[in-house]
């Protein structure tokens, strides 16, 4: 017996047995964000999760855990995964031109909780390259201590410069470049956000030896854009998604999140997804 096969039991709770794909519900963004919609109580939590259960994954973050962890038990609920990390790159409300970030529990902490996975950050091209450095050495360490206890390691990657060379959120050569620096580090799941383009997103995908779940981002005013770049993804070959937003703050998360998991898992396109929504 060693950890692989720890790996492996995580891999095949997060990834559907038949489609090989996952859908991983990111309900995490209180830590970065603070309440909003969707999230802005417990009980709004509680309600949202359990009409998000047939989610693949649901992630949350340490300190959400001893709140919901009735949300998780059970053979019929998600596999718990947790944000990592606290990180202030991306923050709107009092934001910083360049951020900072660190880690809110320790990988042993994540596994004594029942934890399948931990998702933390990679921040690269930092103007003080001693900051990637240190960036790379925290990864290191982490998919060291993942591949030692056999937890799935995800490591979202994203260019520290993006406030200030908006570029880089869709530039294919840098993405390309840090989706494949997390997998040589040791990630399991490389989550990328989308470069709004197919080809470009099928690249990332091709060049990056780990499964790739892509990120929503923030809602699309039209629900019906975020189902098209979902089917964009998995057309690209993309191992799934890791959405948030887009369907906790959904008129009907439940409706919403099943939509999406037939994207994943069984395939439907948009204007099918459409055109049933219309016919209801």
């Amino acid at each position: 017996m060693d950890s692989r096969t720890g790996k492996n039991i995580r891999m095949g709770r997060l990834f559907d047995a038949i489609s090989k794909r996952s859908l991983v519900l990111a309900y995490s963004h209180g830590v970065l964000m603070g309440a909003s919609e969707g999230m802005r109580s417990l009980d709004e939590m509680r309600t949202n999760m359990e009409a998000m259960r047939r989610a693949n994954g649901l992630m949350i973050t340490p300190g959400m855990v001893k709140y919901l962890e009735d949300q998780f038990v059970g053979k019929d609920r998600p596999s718990l995964v947790i944000h990592m990390d606290w990180q202030s790159y991306s923050r709107s409300t009092i934001p910083y031109e360049e951020g900072s970030v660190i880690e809110l529990a320790q990988v042993e902490d994540l596994l004594r909780a029942g934890a399948d996975a931990l998702m933390t950050y990679l921040y690269v091209g930092h103007r003080d390259p001693e900051k990637e450095k240190l960036e790379i050495e925290r990864n290191a360490r982490l998919a060291r201590a993942c591949d030692k206890l056999g937890l799935i390691l995800i490591i979202e990657p994203r260019s520290a410069r993006e406030k200030y060379v908006p570029e880089d959120k869709t530039d294919v050569s840098v993405m390309s470049m840090y989706c494949r620096m997390s997998a040589e580090i040791g990630a399991d799941i490389v989550k990328c956000i989308y470069p709004d383009d197919t080809a470009k997103m099928q690249q990332i995908v091709e060049e990056c030896p780990a499964p790739i779940l892509v990120a929503g981002g923030a809602r699309k005013a039209n629900p019906h854009e975020a189902y098209q770049v979902a089917e964009n993804c998995i057309r690209a070959g993309a191992a799934g998604l890791m959405y948030g937003r887009n369907i906790y703050q959904s008129q009907n998360p439940r409706t919403t999140l099943n939509a999406f998991m037939s994207i994943v898992h069984e395939g439907k396109t948009a204007a099918e997804i459409i055109e049933a929504e219309k016919a209801r």
